[in-house]
Formats: structure tokens, sequence, C-alpha cells
């Protein structure tokens, strides 16, 4: 097993993460080893990595484009009237606040289907805030990735209804026909999980811990006895972000959404001609990073693809099977290995239905079992993978002032949180169901 070059790349890839290599080189030296211990030369799994980076380049650019857009409202003093409101509503109380995050986070999904795109407007004006109440960022990491992941495991809305149907298509193409409202149906357990997975952040990382406050570039430090005064270009700011959103809906296309955001900006003259160079070297500064993970994620995916590994891996996981409950276990953990390489659960449904669904048949699960554990395996690796958007997106916000490490204070946590729970009530609820 340990010979498989999609397993051997994600141990290399992990263990060079938790060393503190940086993201990207830790991607393409895994892309690299994965490609090798499968007999590919190494200038061919390079160029499959290379190749296979068009991959993300839409979400590269919409993240670049939505971090210019990001900057542009912070200039217009929107965002930190934002923060300003949320400090004092919350009144100190930081455990209101982490709730307020995920509930913004869930509706990121769901009913305004910007998904990460809030989080470099909302969180660096709030972190002095976060500073002064000792909030451990942990928390914060955690309540975040709670509110991007839980709803569309559960709920068919917004990026839910999205995964319930590559899950419905999926499972009906290797056949076992289904219907989008079976999904939930089953998800619910996953959902439970997750929950039961922020209650436990909450409470480990409920001690204090201590930040420096800085002063970040384009935003002030939040006086809680400010007079909130909301001005022309508060509203045009606003009126930035409906337009965003509503052209995405409208067109399918986040990048759309965000230039016509700054757009709007622009012709409302919340930004002027001249600054528009700082906006964009400021999306890049917010969101460059994020964005060029993307790419290499991509390629890495294309490459663990190109490797075989993951049918291999299948199959001779499907071999040593003779339970149930040890079918669920296996079936839950290779997705948990494929997805946290892959970085993305929804590309990873069309990879692994084709085999679990008659796997899961021959085993004797339900319709409804094999449903939770598709949707279980393919979503496991977005918590704690370096390269999933669930991470890189509270990073990007947490760590605007250099204090918040991606692989420790957030990929560990949301991966030990979140993880377990979804592992062990994935393997309970395929084996009752």
């Amino acid at each position: 097993m340990l010979t498989n070059p999609v397993v051997l790349s994600v141990i290399v890839m992990t263990v060079l993460c938790l060393l503190r290599l940086n993201v990207i080189l830790s991607l393409i030296v895994a892309a690299l080893v994965g490609g090798v211990a499968a007999g590919m030369p190494i200038g061919e799994t390079m160029g499959v990595l290379v190749g296979g980076m068009g991959g993300n380049a839409e979400t590269a650019l919409s993240y670049i484009l939505l971090g210019a857009l990001a900057a542009a409202i912070a200039k217009s003093g929107a965002a930190d009237v934002l923060a300003l409101k949320i400090a004092q509503m919350i009144k100190g109380k930081s455990i209101v606040l982490l709730v307020v995050l995920a509930f913004v986070a869930c509706l990121s999904g769901t009913v305004i289907p910007i998904h990460i795109a809030f989080i470099p407007i909302l969180i660096p004006p709030l972190l002095p805030l976060m500073n002064k109440m000792g909030l451990d960022r942990r928390a914060a990491a955690s309540a975040l990735a709670f509110g991007l992941k839980a709803p569309y495991i559960t709920l068919p809305i917004g990026y839910g209804l999205i995964y319930h149907n590559i899950i419905r298509d999926q499972m009906t193409l290797s056949g076992m026909e289904i219907t989008t409202d079976m999904v939930w149906r089953s998800n619910w357990i996953a959902g439970l999980a997750m929950l039961t997975g922020l209650i436990i952040a909450l409470v480990v990382y409920r001690k204090k811990r201590e930040y420096h406050t800085v002063e970040l570039e384009g935003h002030k430090i939040v006086d809680l006895d400010e007079k909130v005064v909301i001005t022309r270009q508060h509203y045009a700011a606003l009126a930035a972000g409906i337009v965003a959103i509503a052209v995405q809906l409208k067109f399918g296309s986040m990048p759309l959404g965000a230039l016509s955001g700054l757009t709007f900006m622009l012709l409302a003259r919340v930004i002027e001609w001249r600054h528009l160079e700082d906006m964009l070297t400021g999306g890049i500064k917010l969101m460059g990073m994020i964005a060029f993970v993307m790419l290499v994620a991509a390629g890495y995916a294309a490459v663990m693809r190109a490797t075989g590994g993951v049918e291999t891996l299948v199959a001779a996981s499907s071999a040593a099977i003779s339970s149930k409950f040890m079918g669920a276990t296996i079936m839950i953990l290779m997705g948990l290995v494929i997805t946290m390489g892959i970085g993305t659960s929804f590309g990873t449904i069309p990879i692994i239905a084709a085999i679990y669904v008659p796997l899961a048949q021959s085993l004797g699960f339900s319709v409804q079992a094999t449903i939770l554990l598709i949707a279980v395996a393919a979503a496991l690796g977005d918590a704690g993978s370096p390269a999933s958007d669930t991470t890189l997106g509270p990073t990007a916000g947490l760590n605007a002032d250099g204090q918040h490490d991606h692989i420790w204070d957030t990929c560990v946590p949301t991966f030990l949180c979140y993880n377990i729970p979804l592992v062990i009530f994935g393997i309970i609820g395929a084996v009752i169901l």
C-alpha cells in the first residue's frame, strides 16, 4: 500500500507541509515523487504537472480579481464600518464572534454564493479586535471552515446543490439511480459530524492566545466608542458587492462578477482610475498565494490521475474487504487519501463513484449508505488539505498581519476537528443505514 504512488505522494506532501516547506514547493516535490514512483520519467511528470495547471485557471483568476475587489472595498472604508458594527454587536464575547463568522461563512456558500470572497474583506479589519479579546485564531479558522464545508455537504442550496447533483449524476452513471433529494437524507449524518467538530474546536481552542496588534494597510484599528457614519462611498461599495454577486449568478462566472464589481466602483467613483493599479496589486497581495496554490494543485491532481495509482489503490483495498464495517472504513479512508492529494471534494466524486457503487452493492450496503460513503469520502480532504480553498480561504484573512500559519494554525486544527468526526460518523452511519 505504501508503495502506491498516490499514497506515497500524499505522505510526502503532508510531511513537507508539516515541516513548514512552502505549500507550492511541497505540491511540486510530492507530484514528482508520485510520478517517478509510478514509473513516469521526471520530465514527463513535470510536463503533466504544468499542463494540468490550466484546470484551475478560472479559479485562480477569480481569486485575483476578488482580491482586487476586496482591496477596493477596503479602500472605501466599508469593511471597517462592517467590522465596527460586528464589534459593537458582539460586545467582547469571543464565542459570539466565532458563531457570527461560522454563520457568515454558511451564507457565503448558500444564500449568497460568493464562497471565500468575503474573507479578505471581513477578517483583516477584525484582527485587532480578535487580538484584544485574545481569541485563538485556530478557533476562527475552524469556525470559517465549518461554514465553508458543512452547508454544501448537508444542504442542496447554492454550492450544496451542485455537490448533491454531482453525487446523483455519478451514482446514476455507475448503475445506482438516485434523486437529488435522497442525498441530504443521508448527509445529515455528515452535517452532525461537522457540528460535533465545530463544538470540539470551540472547546479545544477556547483559551486566550497572544498576538501583536499590527495596523494593516488600508484598514484602521476598530474603536468601539466610535460612531458609525455611513457615507455614499460605503453604499456604493455595498452596491458593487451586490453587482458582483448578481453577475456571477447570471452568467455563472466568478471572474466576470468580480470584474463587474470593480467596474461599478470605478464608475461610481469609489476608486479612481489612477488607483486601479494599486487595487490589482492589492488583489495579488491578498489572494495571489491562493491563486498559485490552486493552479499547482490542479497540476498535482493531473499527475495523480496520470500515475494510475487511484485505480490501483481502490482495487487493492477492495480485495481486503470482508465485512460492511471494514468496507466502510477502507472506502472512507481511501477517499481521505485521494482528496487530500487532489484538494477538491467536487472533483473526487467522479473518480470514486464508479468504483464505490458496485463495491457497495456487492457488500450489501443500502442506497442511502452508499450515498453517505461517497459524500463523506469525497469531502474528507477539504478540511485539512493544504491545497483546499476551505483552508486557504481562512488563512488568507487570518494571516493578513503575518501571525497565522497555514499548516499548523489552519490545516492541522481543521483536519483533527472535522475529519476525525467525519470518519467516525461516516463509518457508523453507513453500517446502520
